[in-house]
């Protein structure tokens, strides 16, 4: 089993590298969350095929997340934490630009702009703890898997 443990350092509330979390330990850790957990990977299941997703461990600062992938592309990046999970994506500068014009809360532009640049994309989070919250980031998603 997996342990639910989040120390300050660590994103995700796994961290055992030995063992990838169950989907129970999953429901316990994320509570009321999960079913915006379970609404998002059905989503982009369905959007992007072909789709899939397989649990990594990032090190020992990062923990377990989740990789949701279009076929060898990673549409989005779940990481578990108590009661929420944050949302990583990486966006290409066109993606980026493109952003700047969608209907995107102020709130989630800002993280974007103050977001790091790495030479693969920007590279954002945001946290999830509704299914009200996904909207945003389906159309991060959509604005991501439409450029490349």
């Amino acid at each position: 089993m997996g342990t639910a443990t989040k120390t300050p350092e660590r994103l995700s509330v796994f961290g055992d590298p030995a063992v990838s979390p169950t989907d129970d330990e999953v429901r316990a850790a994320l509570g009321p969350a999960v079913a915006a957990w379970m609404a998002l990977i059905e989503h982009v299941t369905r959007t992007y095929p072909p789709a899939s997703h397989a649990w990594n461990f990032a090190g020992a600062r990062y923990g377990w997340s989740l990789r949701l992938r279009q076929a060898e592309r990673v549409v989005l990046y779940l990481i578990p934490q108590r009661g929420r999970f944050l949302v990583g994506i990486v966006l290409g500068a066109s993606a980026v630009a493109a952003s700047r014009e969608a209907d995107l809360p102020a709130d989630v532009r800002r993280t974007i702009a103050e977001a790091p640049r790495y030479s693969e994309g920007t590279g954002v989070r945001l946290a999830v703890s509704s299914e009200d919250e996904l909207a945003a980031i389906t159309a991060l998603a959509a604005l991501k898997m439409a450029r490349r």
